[in-house]
């Protein structure tokens, strides 16, 4: 078809069209209608710039300032409330339980973590002996055979027949994806490197885990394994996991030189919710938040920095501080205690508040059953001090004549308690059915009668005397001496329980000692010499279920063991010693007996009252009222085990 012929007439028909349409009759006009008013033009808001949030800080008043930063330079108190921002765990212990923080686990025997297996032993082989003691084993050695937890069972080795004893394996997970401070992975490695740290003899810490270590190695970046020489049963098995230390920073370094390097004793690495930023020597120690903290996704640590002041021990500087706004906690490193009446009514001013806890700490008095002096033999009319405390009733009676309840009545307001055992009731291992033993004079007045010290004129103010003693020379007078140290909180406890003891015809003469002298080393010291009647002092035990071993006989300081025992009164007893070796060889976690050889050995304890229990050592924290997430578990390394959940202020959870 040609187009261009059709080009014409499509223009004319086109045309036609326009014609048309525009020959038709216009249509009505439509009625009119307002047009609507435009709405008034509303200005576009401009957001206003939301407010930058100010940096939180959290400042805690320290009684002393730390020496160092380095883990292995120090076990003082201070040191570890710091390193609590800086080391998270490893392992916490809560309510005197063990709780993994950067492990996976815990190892038991139901999880496989824990494997108990016969080993094969032959002379030479260091090993665990039946009084739990390391040694080369040989003939004439006493062991626990396999299989073998009590000392019923323990045998004297020949030096000949076949010997198998228990070896225990444990192993260990890191939790994935831990970072040190500096972002670097953290690593099972890190913890041998720690051990390896820790065994360097130029390393100035305890040796005695080491020395019952027969391997601890890296299986991967996340296990670590723990093996035990044969016999070496840890009461607490997370014990045998060591805390890691930075190799990738510190590895440059010899063991020697570590605790003068800045890199460990003033900001040392770590993987917890701070990091060490400044530290002004004599006034604080400031420390920021840790980006790479594994529990940062959950927001915390609630505070941007952390700054540690030292104000000293004195309560007034840190009680000071806390009321002008300078702190916001104090710890317990203050000397609180010594003023608990004022810090008491302040918290019921709301000036502040208050927490207290009890243990697991207790105050002792140490009786001298056995002197030094007795090491050649017994010889009263030689010269040697009489045998006031190898009778057990004795021992009770001076409990019952013992005001202990007036003690915690008016120098702790009530605060503490009496123990009946050596454990806090709130232990899981304390034997519960213990009480006690109350403030009862007439009691107290007639043991001593039957044990033949006699009120011949019927005078408590006048000491009573021995009449038909075996081994006490007749006549002799109940006059004891009693040494503490200087503390105000202790002397007034001593002067307390002087006078009590004066209401049973028990004369006593108090004198005090600085701690150097009272704890100087055997044999001229007063405490390691066993040179003393009555000795008032406490023993730091931590969270440890087997208190007992610190008064069995292989204890006692001598010249035999070099003066390096604990048991300083020289208590013995096969019977105490059996229940007390069966609870060394307890192992919770691998022996279902466990708790119950445990409260054994205290119910023997309580029987046999190688010490007297005299009150719970009282510990105290105050801080700004609106504190919380604060917890003062006494069986934590420090009452700062929690640090990175604290907070304060309309931030708090709200209370129930």
């Amino acid at each position: 078809m040609n187009s261009g012929r059709l080009r014409p007439a499509l223009w004319l028909a086109m045309t036609a069209v326009l014609v048309l349409s525009a020959c038709q009759p216009a249509s009505a006009p439509a009625a009119a209608s307002p047009t609507p008013a435009a709405p008034p033009v509303q200005p576009t808001p401009i957001p206003s710039p939301s407010p930058t949030p100010q940096p939180r800080s959290l400042v805690v008043c320290l009684g002393q300032e730390p020496t160092t930063l380095y883990p292995y330079g120090s076990s003082a108190r201070s040191t570890w409330s710091v390193l609590e921002a800086v080391y998270d765990g490893p392992v916490d212990t809560r309510a005197f339980e063990a709780v993994p923080v950067i492990l996976s686990d815990l190892p038991t025997a139901e999880n496989g973590g824990a494997v108990l297996k016969k080993a094969a032993v032959q002379a030479g082989d260091v090993v665990v002996d039946a009084s739990g003691e390391v040694t080369v084993l040989a003939a004439g050695v006493k062991v626990l055979p396999a299989g073998c937890r009590t000392p019923e069972c323990a045998q004297v080795w020949d030096g000949a027949a076949p010997l198998e004893m228990d070896q225990l394996t444990l192993q260990f997970k890191l939790l994935p994806d831990l970072l040190w401070s500096d972002g670097t992975p953290l690593k099972a490695a890190d913890s041998v490197y720690s051990y390896q740290l820790s065994a360097d003899p130029a390393t100035p810490v305890s040796k005695r885990a080491v020395n019952r270590t027969f391997t601890y190695t890296a299986l991967n970046d996340l296990t670590v394994q723990w093996v035990g020489i044969p016999g070496e049963l840890p009461a607490r098995l997370e014990t045998r996991f060591w805390l890691p230390l930075p190799q990738h920073a510190w590895g440059q370094f010899a063991a020697a030189d570590l605790p003068t390097q800045e890199a460990a004793s003033r900001q040392p690495l770590g993987w917890g919710p701070y990091v060490v930023q400044e530290w002004a020597a004599g006034d604080h120690i400031t420390l920021t938040r840790n980006p790479n903290y594994f529990r940062a996704a959950e927001g915390l640590p609630h505070f941007d920095t952390l700054v540690f002041r030292f104000l000293g021990q004195p309560l007034d500087n840190n009680l000071a501080a806390l009321q002008a706004g300078e702190c916001d906690l104090v710890d317990q490193t203050s000397l609180l205690d010594e003023q608990l009446e004022q810090v008491l009514e302040m918290q019921r001013d709301g000036k502040l508040k208050v927490y207290l806890g009890q243990g697991p700490e207790w105050e002792m008095l140490s009786l001298g059953i056995l002197p030094a002096a007795y090491d050649d033999g017994y010889s009263p009319w030689g010269g040697d001090r009489a045998d006031f405390f190898g009778d057990g009733r004795v021992r009770q009676a001076l409990t019952y004549c013992l005001d202990r309840q007036g003690i915690v009545d008016s120098v702790f307001l009530g605060q503490t308690s009496v123990p009946a055992g050596y454990l806090p009731a709130s232990h899981p291992w304390a034997a519960a059915d213990l009480t006690a033993l109350p403030f009862d004079p007439a009691r107290g007045s007639q043991l001593l009668e039957e044990a033949g010290w006699k009120d011949l004129d019927g005078d408590p103010a006048t000491p009573r005397v021995a009449l038909g003693l075996a081994n006490v020379p007749e006549g002799t007078p109940l006059t004891l001496n009693y040494v503490t140290t200087q503390a105000p909180v202790r002397q007034a406890a001593a002067q307390k329980l002087v006078q009590s003891l004066a209401q049973c015809g028990v004369q006593v003469t108090l004198q005090t000692l600085g701690t150097d002298a009272l704890y100087a080393p055997g044999p001229e010291g007063t405490l390691f010499g066993r040179r003393f009647d009555l000795a008032q002092f406490s023993w730091d035990v931590g969270a440890q279920a087997a208190v007992c071993s610190l008064f069995e006989s292989s204890q006692i300081p001598s010249a035999a063991n070099n003066w390096l025992g604990v048991n300083v009164g020289g208590f013995s007893s096969p019977a105490y010693d059996a229940a007390c070796g069966a609870a060394r060889g307890a192992v919770v976690g691998l022996d279902a007996a466990a708790k119950d050889k445990l409260q054994a050995a205290e119910r023997q304890f309580a029987q046999d009252l190688p010490v007297i229990p005299l009150y719970y050592r009282l510990k105290m924290a105050v801080s700004r009222p609106d504190l919380c997430q604060f917890d003062l578990d006494v069986s934590a390394r420090s009452a700062l085990w929690n640090l990175e959940a604290l907070d304060f202020g309309e931030t708090c959870p709200a209370q129930p």
